[in-house]
């Protein structure tokens, strides 16, 4: 459990953008049955990755931190610019 707290910010943020574009999509019209297979599809991946990839990416925890909470940071920004048409509707 030791190795994994580097990362337990990046997960706990991760899992929240992945229901924000999840919203989106469904928001989108997206299928949403083509769109949970394809996040399933996604989630094991990921997982695979993080199960085999740990002890590698361990040494570079610091830069996976800071380049994924960027990511997350830029899709929650993309995510609030896109809904500002539907939230500006709602108001007038």
């Amino acid at each position: 459990m030791d190795e994994l707290k580097p990362f337990i910010g990046l997960l706990i943020f991760g899992n929240i953008e992945n229901l924000i574009l999840a919203a989106q999509g469904v928001g989108a019209g997206v299928n949403p049955i083509g769109l949970a297979i394809l996040s399933l599809i996604a989630v094991t991946c990921w997982l695979l990755i993080g199960t085999f990839g740990t002890k590698v990416a361990i040494k570079y925890a610091r830069h996976i931190n800071f380049i994924g909470g960027l990511a997350i940071f830029i899709l929650g920004i993309q995510a609030m610019v896109e809904s500002l048409p539907g939230i500006l509707k709602f108001f007038h």
